[in-house]
């Protein structure tokens, strides 16, 4: 299978902890989705949300490097994916480390995936400038590709400095784990040509962009503007091969979803040069949940050709 799916996990769902939030859901959802065959499991990054976006509709999160860990250990073959990680929030470094440990013990199978993020309540209780997000987010990226390297090396940073640091064991991966860069503005689009593995979009309607606070990005020719835009962008900077556009999840498993209607959107989407997507499955109860994971993998991924 060349396009790949991911799904976003459930275990930032509080409301109901003996269904997600045990260890034994964990093992169950983890086993399960590795099973249905999905590429990845993604988890998000809220490390502290502020309480008025939690009560208008916003989603709480487990730190993710934690989860993943424990993701990784429960599984064999499926990739551990940040979808995504809010970068400026945490000293490029600490991050570095936290990759490279968890990369090279699940034998490389982490993805990162990258955004600069849009709560400004949760910068300021991080202690972290808001407004300087983007910058921070291009220095942190090659501040932590120095880190990768294995080798000794020096960085000069907005207030911090390495003068001769290093970091092992490296990534599994080499030089280091895909790096998908999400936003949608094209600041975003240019940090996906100029320093990512691969564009990783979120399909946002116009009536949700203020509160996200990035470019809206609806239908197909929203989607096939960007990639022109990347490609003009690869040739400006000397890029030879494009990023991959490995969206967020596109599809919603609800009750009710239609297996053919699944394919022919994921197929719609490889046909606008879309290398990978992902779908979240919505049900009550965990029993469900496994259930509903056997039946998406067995009736779409296993039928996906392209």
């Amino acid at each position: 299978m060349t396009f790949t799916l991911s799904t976003s996990l459930p275990f930032d769902h509080i409301d109901k902890p003996q269904e997600w939030g045990t260890m034994e859901a964990l093992h169950q959802i983890a086993k399960a989705v590795e099973a249905a065959g999905f590429y990845a499991g993604t988890v998000t990054d809220h490390p502290v949300p502020s309480s008025r976006w939690l009560d208008n509709g916003g989603h709480y999160a487990q730190d993710p490097f934690v989860m993943l860990s424990m993701l990784g250990a429960a599984t064999t073959t499926l990739r551990l994916q940040t979808n995504i990680l809010v970068l400026p929030y945490r000293n490029p470094f600490i991050t570095a480390r936290a990759v490279s440990s968890l990369d090279h013990f699940t034998g490389g199978r982490v993805i990162l995936g990258l955004g600069a993020g849009y709560m400004k309540a949760e910068y300021k209780a991080l202690g972290v400038d808001f407004d300087s997000r983007n910058d921070i987010m291009d220095e942190y990226m090659k501040a932590m590709k120095l880190a990768w390297t294995g080798k000794d090396f020096t960085f000069e940073g907005n207030g911090y400095t390495a003068l001769g640091n290093r970091v092992l064991p490296t990534p599994a991966q080499l030089p280091h784990p895909p790096l998908l860069v999400g936003g949608n503005s094209r600041r975003a689009l240019r940090r996906a040509v100029e320093l990512g593995d691969a564009w990783h979009p979120f399909f946002v309607p116009k009536a949700v962009t203020d509160t996200a606070r990035t470019a809206n990005l609806e239908g197909d020719d929203d989607i096939l503007a960007a990639i022109a835009y990347m490609a003009a962008h690869c040739e400006k900077v000397g890029r030879e091969t494009p990023p991959k556009v490995i969206a967020s999840s596109t599809y919603s498993v609800k009750a009710g979803w239609n297996a053919q209607e699944a394919l022919d959107h994921f197929a719609n989407l490889k046909s606008l040069g879309v290398d990978g997507s992902g779908a979240t499955i919505y049900t009550d109860t965990r029993a469900e949940y496994l259930e509903q994971a056997q039946k998406f993998g067995e009736d779409v991924i296993a039928k996906i050709d392209f």
